[in-house]
């Protein structure tokens, strides 16, 4: 296939990745209603989801650095169907619960494998991540809004069973052009044409660092909030709306309209760098966590909308950075120490919202605390390298 073809089916990866992880946190205030549980107790079964999410990203990285990267998103878009069938079929928590591990699993191929593949094959990183991360976000999006719908009219299971039949779909032509590519003898060009940055070693562990302290810190900001906002806006528009598929489509709408924030940010990127970037990000995430946690009514939309659209305009800058300080042919491994890093946080975010939420620990306390966790990205952040833009055969960090 052509590096476009790719791209797009890539594109398409991200977007139903993200889109299985969060049919759950949208559908589970349905399943407690049907199961009679509490809030908790329901979300503490999407546990698995997040914990093999995080098991799985290493093994998948070194995979993805040693065996065959189209075959590994092929088993994403398939495998990640086929526990969603399962999970539709589950007739009680357990059975629910392994369908979500194995979910977790075949999703963890996505970031360390995809983002890779995306790096090496764009002569503008910043903006094919940036686009990249669109359809991630729009999967997020789809996911609230289409499990909104589907859990109001046909059951928490249909929000499963019909994106899950479609995955496999997806998945089976994916494999079914890469194999014939692969006949016919024709192979992905690599398009590295923007080389590492000529940074020292201690330049790279730097950034390096800080991408480690953004993925912990910054991924328990990102998993906390995407994860709890469909119960904040039911429990903030208590007063306006019951609705599943009315929250459904305000969750939507917030996540659909801030997915276009990283298109701008990544042709900055190119332009001047992560370090100025990240630090304006952070500051205002700072403002718009704390701003969210005393928020009610109808107000709430925007002020989300706002902390959302700075989250999502986040997301490209330490991808940039991966693709510039960090050499090809370990790039896999290094995003997947990202991400088991990230991951690692995320799932201990869901027990932690479950908990909390059960011991009457509002969303006012739970949002003061991911804003701690975004200023301590804010103060990680100051250590990055300068950088100017260059031509890529001098490109260099200022120290």
């Amino acid at each position: 296939m052509s590096p476009k073809t790719t791209l797009n089916f890539l594109n398409l990866g991200h977007f139903f990745d993200h889109f299985f992880l969060l049919i759950f946190p949208t559908a589970v205030i349905a399943i407690e209603r049907d199961w009679q549980l509490d809030y908790g107790a329901a979300l503490a079964l999407g546990t698995p989801i997040y914990v093999a999410f995080a098991l799985g990203t290493l093994p998948a990285g070194w995979l993805g650095d040693r065996w065959s990267r189209e075959w590994l998103v092929a088993m994403l878009f398939i495998g990640c169907g086929a526990s969603s069938v399962l999970a539709a079929l589950s007739n009680g928590p357990l059975l629910l619960m392994i369908s979500f591990a194995a979910m977790g699993l075949f999703a963890s191929i996505y970031h360390p494998v995809g983002l890779s593949m995306v790096t090496q094959m764009s002569d503008r990183p910043g903006r094919a991540l940036a686009v990249n991360g669109v359809y991630g976000n729009m999967g997020l999006a789809g996911a609230t809004l289409l499990t909104g719908f589907l859990a109001e009219a046909f059951g928490w299971r249909s929000a499963f069973l019909l994106p899950g039949l479609i995955s496999i779909g997806v998945g089976v032509a994916y494999l079914s052009m890469t194999r014939r590519a692969a006949a016919g003898g024709r192979k992905n060009p690599a398009k590295v044409t923007q080389p590492v940055i000529a940074a020292t070693r201690n330049t790279q562990i730097r950034v390096f660092g800080v991408i480690l302290v953004a993925a912990l810190f910054g991924g328990a900001v990102f998993n906390g909030v995407s994860i709890s906002l469909p119960k904040l806006f039911e429990e903030r528009l208590a007063d306006i709306t019951s609705d599943l598929s009315v929250i459904g489509s305000y969750t939507a709408l917030v996540f659909a309209v801030a997915a276009f924030a990283q298109l701008p940010v990544g042709d900055l990127l190119d332009r001047f760098g992560a370090k100025p970037i990240l630090l304006s990000l952070l500051v205002f995430q700072v403002a718009a966590l704390t701003l969210v946690s005393t928020t009610s009514g109808l107000l709430v939309v925007p002020a989300a909308l706002f902390l959302v659209l700075l989250m999502f305009a986040e997301l490209p800058v330490t991808g940039w950075l991966m693709g510039r300080y960090v050499p090809q042919a370990w790039r896999s491994r290094a995003f997947a120490v990202q991400y088991v890093f990230s991951l690692g946080m995320s799932s201990a975010i869901v027990p932690l919202i479950a908990g909390l939420h059960s011991l009457g620990y509002g969303f006012d306390s739970q949002y003061l605390f991911l804003a701690v966790s975004a200023a301590i990205v804010l103060v990680s952040a100051a250590m990055l390298p300068s950088w100017r833009r260059t031509s890529p055969e001098t490109a260099a960090a200022a120290e």
